[in-house]
């Protein structure tokens, strides 16, 4: 009958830990197995994890997968008013939308929303031409010197802006409707203020 005294782990199971540093003796002294001077045989000098030699590594030959906002990231065909203005089918003036731009070369097609921007042509401070702005999104810059040149500018807006109740030609321009995100932010803010004043907001 065995004992449990008697029981032992199966031969060449286990062996003894590898002592590097411990005398020639070993086969493993000095050096520790490191050979001389290098990058190898510097403390930390090996490589990052992850490295094969330079070929692509496995973590980015990996498909990626899950969920990301970069399918519903905004494009805009951006034209500066210079370039507008510097065309020969606008040195009178005119309107500006996405079919007149398109006619005249300076965007591709209406795939994408449409953004004036307000860099005019070097030497140039202001607009000597009216022109009649309706587009998606007009920047600030480009707002005023078409207003200040005697055009009018109307932003359509983006549909992440009809979305969120914007109203791109009005002052406030800040969202009349409140998605989870920023009802959540909305949320966060009038907590901070009842913090602020002593007192404690819980959600309903």
């Amino acid at each position: 009958m065995m004992k449990l005294n008697e029981m032992s782990p199966a031969e060449g199971s286990k062996t003894a830990r590898t002592r590097v540093g411990r005398g020639i003796g070993s086969g493993l002294g000095k050096t520790a197995g490191r050979g001389h001077k290098g990058q190898h045989a510097r403390k930390g000098g090996y490589h990052k994890v992850g490295f094969e030699g330079g070929q692509m590594p496995f973590f980015r030959r990996m498909p990626k997968f899950g969920f990301t906002n970069a399918n519903f990231k905004t494009h805009f065909w951006t034209v500066n008013l210079g370039a507008i203005t510097a065309h020969a089918d606008f040195k009178n003036g005119g309107e500006v939308n996405h079919t007149t731009l398109i006619k005249a070369g300076l965007v591709r097609d209406t795939s994408r929303n449409l953004k004036i921007l307000g860099d005019l042509e070097e030497g140039q401070d202001k607009l000597n031409v009216k022109l009649v702005v309706d587009t998606n999104r007009v920047t600030d810059s480009a707002r005023k010197l078409i207003v200040d040149a005697g055009g009018s500018v109307n932003e359509s807006g983006t549909r992440r802006d009809r979305v969120r109740g914007i109203d791109r030609n009005a002052d406030d321009r800040t969202p009349k409707n409140l998605t989870k995100k920023l009802k959540n932010q909305e949320w966060h803010r009038k907590r901070s203020e009842a913090f602020a004043k002593g007192e404690v907001l819980k959600k309903k």
